[in-house]
């Protein structure tokens, strides 16, 4: 392999671990990943209702799935990682930042994500549950999917996770390992299983 060669594979490899290092690239540089992506991004049409806004980045390796009625809406300048699931009905916002190994699931009633949300590695947000009658095996149990509605400007720590059902505010932060159960309100530091709030943005 040539010296350009090995030096644009090796720029797309670590673009698909930090997608979001495409703004610090060179005229040059972003040119050739621009050729890349458009490649790659074509190919989301055969992943079902997927569409993708302008300038996004996205790795080879990410898993999606949207059936009829589970559409996943990715906004302008949106950066997702390798390893990343998505399963509709999904909605990111603008410069919203998905690290490697996160799991996005709509459920029925679907995921949104604001503006400039970034969720780290590794974090988890599920839009659906089961039932936990106790007469019913766990495998019979019903589905219920009330939603998960994440806010603008929030930080998701790594390993989170966030059930149904929950609301996080506006400029919110979710400490790594937390487990959300519960809506967060706007600028709340939370950490914990589950979570509490420990802090507020605004006194740092």
């Amino acid at each position: 392999m040539a010296d350009g060669q090995r030096s644009v594979a090796r720029l797309e490899e670590r673009l698909s671990w930090m997608p979001w290092l495409w703004e610090q690239l060179s005229a040059a540089e972003r040119a050739s990943v621009a050729r890349w992506q458009a490649d790659l991004q074509a190919r989301w049409a055969l992943y079902g209702d997927v569409s993708l806004g302008d300038d996004c980045v996205v790795a080879p390796e990410v898993t999606v799935f949207a059936e009829p009625g589970r559409p996943i809406r990715i906004g302008d300048r949106c950066c997702i990682a390798t390893g990343v699931f998505l399963h509709g009905p999904i909605t990111l916002g603008r410069r919203v930042s998905l690290h490697p190994r996160v799991t996005l699931d709509g459920g029925r009633a679907g995921l949104v994500i604001g503006d400039g949300t970034r969720i780290a590695n590794g974090a988890t947000v599920v839009a659906y549950d089961y039932g936990l009658d106790p007469t019913t095996a766990v495998m019979d149990q019903p589905v219920n999917s009330r939603g998960v509605r994440i806010g603008a400007d929030v930080w998701v720590g790594a390993n989170a996770g966030i059930t149904d059902g929950v609301t996080i505010g506006d400029h919110a932060v979710i400490g790594m390992g937390a487990v959300v159960t519960r809506d967060v309100p706007d600028w709340a530091i939370v950490g914990g299983a589950p979570a509490r709030v420990i802090g507020d943005r605004r006194d740092r």
